[in-house]
């Protein structure tokens, strides 16, 4: 068997609907992987469609990130429909201001969807992983991990933040059978970038710095998350994977 295959795995991914999450479910579908599709709306037939054209049994799920109550209703749901073998965090918003006129509101909001909730749903599907003693979560980081970005404080904190549960959980669960890292992509074409390639001079200056000459598409991230996933990742541990086209070496 190919050590990327994934015949007989169940994974989880969150915010499905579109960009990286869409793109990262059908290439799990495509190595083999069953899918739960978690949304925070109805809206996920689509996606849904797509996966069991794949031949893959596919399952969906919806329940807000923002609300701790919502999200533990929705694992149990899951659970108890069977175990989940890959968890791919993926869901994510961003906030656009300086620093010195944003809300505490908005501030609350992207760091409890990308951060709070992405360590509530490691537990919830991690520990029964750690009970079996195999698993695979994979976190969906940002080149914010590593640098500060323009005005999206709490967006950079938040993904600084899934860069250290990233190593944190591989140092507790690795010697356990669980394998916990990330995919840092760089600039990617999806709806949260969109601001960003309508501003002509920024858009400019970005790709400017892409060794690669171009903005990443979803399907560019998604291999990466596959691999992660895979047998092939078994001995990979609390790495963050950069998939960002040369940006960080430039």
């Amino acid at each position: 068997m190919s050590p990327f295959a994934l015949d007989g795995r169940t994974a989880l991914v969150t915010g499905a609907r579109t960009g990286i999450g869409r793109a990262a479910a059908l290439a799990l579908a495509g190595a083999g992987a069953d899918l739960v599709l978690w949304g925070h709306r109805d809206d996920l037939d689509d996606v849904a469609a797509e996966v069991a054209e794949r031949g893959r049994k596919v399952r969906t799920v919806f329940a807000d990130l923002l609300e701790p109550g919502s999200v533990r209703d929705g694992a149990d749901q899951v659970l108890a429909a069977g175990p989940v073998d890959i968890l791919v965090n993926n869901a994510g918003i961003i906030h656009r201001s300086p620093a010195l006129s944003a809300d505490d509101a908005s501030w609350r909001r992207v760091v409890q969807v990308n951060l709070d909730a992405a360590f509530l749903l490691c537990r919830l599907f991690g520990a029964p992983m750690c009970e079996r003693g195999r698993g695979k979560i994979v976190n969906v980081a940002s080149l914010l991990s590593f640098q500060g970005g323009l005005n999206v404080a709490s967006y950079t904190a938040s993904k600084h933040g899934i860069a250290g549960l990233t190593k944190a959980l591989a140092n507790e669960w690795a010697g356990g059978g669980v394998n916990v890292n990330a995919v840092a992509p760089g600039y990617v074409v999806t709806d949260n970038t969109a601001p960003l390639r309508t501003d002509e001079t920024r858009a400019a200056e970005i790709l400017a710095r892409i060794p690669a000459g171009r903005w990443a598409e979803p399907d560019d991230i998604a291999g990466s998350v596959v691999f992660l996933a895979s047998p092939a990742a078994d001995y990979v541990h609390g790495h963050l994977l950069v998939v960002d086209g040369g940006w960080m070496a430039r």
